[in-house]
């Protein structure tokens, strides 16, 4: 690699969930081939619908992950700093993006080519047998968290949604108070997993305690740290 020493790669591939399982002569392996990339403010990584073939893991700097909707709205799903991975999926199948991914600063991250990462599997097959290791605990994981989601209320649940978003837009530079969110009604019943209806019942609960207010397409949350009294 070009940028920076092979052992600052190892030592960053070593901080990624999905390599935890790996030993340092795999990890060598992968940072071997992993070509370093720079993006400014605002760019785009990817975009949704783009066929790629190449995972990244980020080195300095924040992405967040979006999903645009027909009426030219968006809606975070994700952020990604130091140590974290996305387009993951390209490492064993090239795919289409079903979000884009943009950075919210200068960010500068390690790109691992789909092709390159196959290879890698195919003459180091431990390589293979341990990343399948650490998918499985990290769906295991996955599915231990969405069982406690399931006993959560509504309440809890969309609570818990709505702060996450209020989070990410302070992450990208928003106060801490006043924040507004750009997810709609509908928006936070899907990602919380209600219907509509229950998420408007308590949205209305919230405005009328005087913690988020609403308008047309406008979600502004006065009072983040309030909605931790909803979550249980």
């Amino acid at each position: 690699m070009g940028d920076g020493s092979s052992d600052d790669v190892v030592e960053l591939l070593g901080r990624v969930p999905v390599f935890s399982t790996l030993e340092p002569a795999d990890l060598s392996h992968i940072a071997d081939v992993a070509v370093p990339r720079r993006f400014g403010p605002g760019e785009a990584v990817f975009r949704e619908g783009d066929a790629s073939d190449t995972c990244y893991v980020v080195r300095e700097g924040h992405a967040r992950a979006i999903r645009t909707h027909g009426d030219g709205r968006t809606l975070t799903l994700a952020n990604f700093g130091p140590g974290d991975i996305f387009g993951e999926l390209a490492m064993f199948e090239d795919e289409k993006r079903s979000a884009t991914v943009e950075s919210i600063e200068t960010m500068s991250v390690v790109g691992v080519l789909g092709p390159d990462m196959r290879r890698l599997m195919t003459e180091h097959p431990e390589i293979a047998k341990r990343l399948v290791i650490a998918l499985g605990r990290r769906l295991r994981e996955m599915n231990e968290r969405l069982s406690r989601q399931s006993f959560q209320t509504v309440q809890s649940r969309v609570a818990v949604v709505l702060g996450a978003l209020v989070d990410e837009e302070i992450a990208s530079g928003k106060g801490a108070a006043d924040v507004l969110v750009t997810a709609t009604q509908a928006d936070l019943a899907q990602l919380a997993g209600s219907s509509r209806e229950s998420a408007s019942r308590f949205l209305a609960v919230l405005e009328r305690a005087g913690v988020i207010s609403q308008g047309r397409g406008r979600l502004v949350v006065h009072d983040p740290d309030a909605l931790k009294q909803y979550v249980f």
